[in-house]
């Protein structure tokens, strides 16, 4: 079929699974009848796979539904029971660097961004039930280099789909100031006032001479209760980088934003793939933080 024709099937596929409110007479029925009406968590759910299923011809916006109906199919039903751990809010912060698109050796291999999508496509919806969540990227934009702080969105409820559609639209470019985008995110979740969650997800070094070590010490300091987890993502460390004054503190391929980590009592993730990205992601910003080596503060996802 034409384009037009498939996409408006799609949207008349999509509007035969309406929302409906369960009425009295629904569960009059239901005891009559023996069968339960279709109401809550649990069915809110299978609408959303019905809706998404046939809305796969509807291009990319279709097909990141479908993906996130078939990961909230195997969310808990009641996450306000398993939630005790998450009542601090998060801030992802993303690295939209240029590096993340470059193409590495093997020109066939994904590029950092493509991976990185299909990792937050796969973790955001068994994390956003449970934690409010915002997204705060760095590196794109229109001002210089290391001046592009975008933030998104601050924490909100069930903010999957917002974070995987910011990241699906995201066309890296620009430096890496990792220190300044992790700094900024601690203040949009007011962490000198409430407990708070960064996790940083990163693929090397700070680029644009912010001192990650020193922001660690002074956001431990300064907050009532603020844990900052970096994941790095195929990590290339330079340690001769000008613009990069504390990487000498840090060997062995670790970039220095491990050491915002290791000042505020968080965790250092080395992920090279979709399914440790994925992990590492639920394992941070999942709730609440489970797993973690005893005496270590560094693993491989």
């Amino acid at each position: 079929l034409p384009a037009r024709s498939r996409k408006a099937r799609g949207a008349r596929d999509f509007r035969a699974f309406p929302l409906r409110r369960v009425t009295g007479s629904d569960i009059c029925k239901e005891k009559k009848s023996g069968v339960r009406p279709s109401f809550g968590r649990a069915a809110a759910r299978g609408r959303l796979a019905r809706r998404a299923a046939a809305a796969q011809s509807g291009g990319m916006a279709g097909r990141i539904s479908f993906a996130l109906a078939a990961a909230l199919a195997f969310v808990p039903a009641h996450p306000a029971a398993t939630a005790a751990g998450c009542a601090a809010d998060a801030m992802l912060v993303f690295d939209g660097s240029a590096s993340m698109s470059e193409i590495g050796f093997d020109n066939a291999a994904a590029t950092r961004i493509v991976d990185a999508r299909a990792a937050v496509r796969r973790a955001m919806p068994q994390i956003a039930p449970f934690r409010r969540v915002g997204l705060l990227i760095y590196g794109p934009g229109p001002r210089d280099a290391c001046s592009n702080l975008d933030l998104r969105f601050a924490p909100r409820s069930d903010a999957a789909l917002d974070v995987i559609l910011e990241v699906e639209a995201l066309q890296p470019g620009g430096l890496t100031p990792l220190a300044a985008a992790v700094r900024r995110a601690a203040a949009v979740l007011e962490y000198r006032e409430r407990p708070a969650v960064v996790v940083l997800v990163t693929d090397g070094n700070e680029t644009c001479g912010g001192r990650p070590c020193e922001l660690g010490t002074t956001l431990s300091a300064g907050a009532r209760d603020l844990t900052v987890h970096v994941i790095g993502f195929r990590v290339v460390a330079d340690f001769f980088s000008w613009d990069n004054p504390e990487q000498e503190h840090y060997e062995g391929g670790l970039t220095v934003a491990k050491c915002l980590a290791d000042r505020t009592g968080g965790m250092y993730v080395t992920t090279e793939t979709v399914d440790e990205l994925a992990a590492a992601l639920r394992q941070t910003l999942g709730c609440p933080v489970i797993g973690r080596p005893s005496g270590a503060d560094t693993w491989r996802g």
